[in-house]
């Protein structure tokens, strides 16, 4: 009987039942196979709603959500325009710190490349940027910025992993820097680029951006600050950092009303109840591996073809870039790190290390061909074909996996700031 119900399990997933639903049948179907209580899956379910820092994940999402309805993206841009449009290559950076400053916030890229690709994409080609240097900028960009707090990818990892949430925003500080040098650096290098400089550098300029923007400059200073000073919790963080981009919006800038207020509220929680449905269920999942000691036979049997942590880094690296452009980066947050943490550790490897790891390879995982998520979004926004976008995207990848292979490898990296700060 078990059998014939895992048979049907996996026939839904293959055509198309949501990930809850299977997560949840499948740890159903595994503790009533064991003669274990099915009530245990309730039971994790309970537990989750108890984490004080889970209430952060749909406060920062509907934040992010807002500003991206709102006028924010174009002051951002011409911010960033104003500050480095005169250096070579200046644009394509203005578009770096745009992408990074949203998906930070909002914690998901297909609305960073729905937001702000209609904007940048336009702008890029018309001062001389190559159409494909474009959209490859565009959709690997979108998931820039997953590294930076208060992204919800770092609060979701602290929470399964449970590690230190502090640690590990600062853990993601020097990774992330390194990641936007070195596509700023390609931006400014590549023959993609306009060989003339569209923008020159004015005080006057710049002293209007910072007029029109400077009541969303102080976003993505007061909330790491705050986090990391111990002023306020991510939950405090995410509350107050509402009600400061609801005042802005509605009573300062005026570019929203309350009526947009129930639109903007229906479309980002349907992501985060997503999300919250299938890191519930994926918990009972979980603690059925753990009592089974699944991870345990999975590191017994890699034991036998991995020798070392250098060997067992490289395997997760590949595995982990097959996990981020087949499943969205919650789903892989919350149905893989239990798995690799117990494996990683037996290895040597630090739990924040293999964080920063880990989210560094689902963020390239967005945009890894045949099927990595951004690149449907770009080709649904930009109205290009997927191989086009491959095409594109592929310079940026090589880029990003150079930056991979450094954070891997050279673990202080990830671990230096939060070693000097707690001594």
């Amino acid at each position: 009987m078990s059998h014939l119900l895992l048979i049907i399990l996996l026939l839904c997933a293959i055509l198309g039942a949501p990930l809850f639903i299977v997560i949840a049948g499948l740890a159903l179907l595994l503790f009533a196979s064991s003669g274990i209580d099915p009530q245990a899956v309730i039971i994790e379910m309970v537990r989750m709603t108890s984490s004080s820092t889970l209430v952060a994940i749909p406060l920062f999402t509907f934040a992010g959500y807002i500003l991206s309805e709102s006028k924010s993206p174009e002051r951002l841009i011409r911010l960033y325009q104003s500050l480095f449009g005169w250096v070579p290559g200046g644009l394509a950076i203005v578009s770096l710190f745009a992408c990074v400053f949203f998906t930070a916030i909002t914690g998901a890229s297909g609305v960073t490349i729905i937001a702000l690709g209609g904007l940048l994409y336009p702008i890029l080609t018309k001062q001389g940027y190559k159409e494909k240097f474009s959209l490859g900028l565009l959709t690997t960009g979108g998931s820039l910025g997953l590294l930076f707090p208060p992204s919800l990818p770092l609060l979701l990892y602290a929470i399964i992993a449970n590690v230190n949430y502090k640690q590990l925003f600062i853990a993601g500080l020097i990774p992330g820097l390194l990641l936007i040098t070195l596509l700023s650096a390609y931006s400014i290098f590549t023959k993609q680029r306009p060989q003339r400089i569209p923008h020159r550098f004015s005080w006057p300029d710049i002293l209007s951006a910072l007029r029109d923007a400077m009541w969303i400059i102080p976003l993505p200073v007061f909330i790491p600050v705050g986090i990391y000073g111990g002023f306020f919790t991510p939950s405090e963080a995410a509350a107050l950092t509402v009600a400061y981009v609801l005042i802005i919006e509605l009573f300062i800038y005026k570019s929203l009303r309350l009526n947009d207020l129930f639109r903007i509220a229906s479309r980002s929680m349907i992501l985060v109840g997503g999300i919250l449905m299938i890191l519930g269920c994926a918990l009972g999942l979980t603690n059925y591996l753990v009592d089974e000691q699944i991870p345990m036979h999975i590191l017994n049997s890699m034991k036998n073809v991995i020798s070392n942590k250098y060997m067992f880094l490289a395997v997760l690296n590949i595995f982990l870039l097959i996990v981020g452009c087949l499943m969205d980066i919650f789903s892989a947050i919350i149905v893989v790190v239990p798995l690799i943490i117990p494996i990683a550790r037996e290895f040597g490897v630090d739990p924040l290390h293999l964080g920063i790891i880990f989210l560094t390879n689902l963020e390239i995982g967005y945009s890894t061909p045949p099927v990595g998520l951004n690149l449907f979004i770009s080709s649904f926004r930009f109205k290009k074909s997927i191989p086009e976008l491959y095409k594109a995207s592929l310079p940026f990848l090589g880029v990003l996996l150079f930056a991979l292979m450094l954070i891997t490898y050279l673990p202080d990296l990830s671990l230096f700031l939060v070693k000097w700060l707690n001594q």
